[in-house]
């Protein structure tokens, strides 16, 4: 696959990023406010790991890179933002494979 591909997947994670984000900011509102946090929290780790993932056409292995921080993306912070929006706990299953999933990219970067 072309490692170019992932200024694309970038991009179209970061318009997720800035929607969520701003809907997490101005339109959120949870019974519970502690779901805010779980909300904010998904949001950065969503940011930061698009960020992340413009980097992913110079890395060694930028398919590792990239679909590692995606899966990441995918299951951390979208179990994050499911938790937050049904303000259920039982729905938060898969976040620590995303956590593993971003550990891996990272980690990645030293092969």
């Amino acid at each position: 696959m072309d490692p170019h591909v992932w200024h694309k997947v970038a991009a179209i994670s970061g318009v997720a990023a800035v929607a969520l984000g701003t809907y997490g900011a101005h339109a959120f509102k949870p019974q519970d406010p502690a779901y805010k946090q779980v909300w904010q929290t998904a949001s950065i780790y969503h940011f930061f790991h698009t960020a992340a993932m413009l980097a992913a056409p110079i890395t060694k292995n930028p398919n590792i890179f990239g679909g590692l921080l995606t899966a990441g993306i995918l299951a951390f912070s979208g179990t994050c933002y499911t938790v937050a929006l049904l303000e259920d706990r039982k729905y938060s299953r898969l976040a620590p494979f995303g956590g593993f999933a971003f550990m891996g990219a990272w980690a990645s970067l030293l092969l």
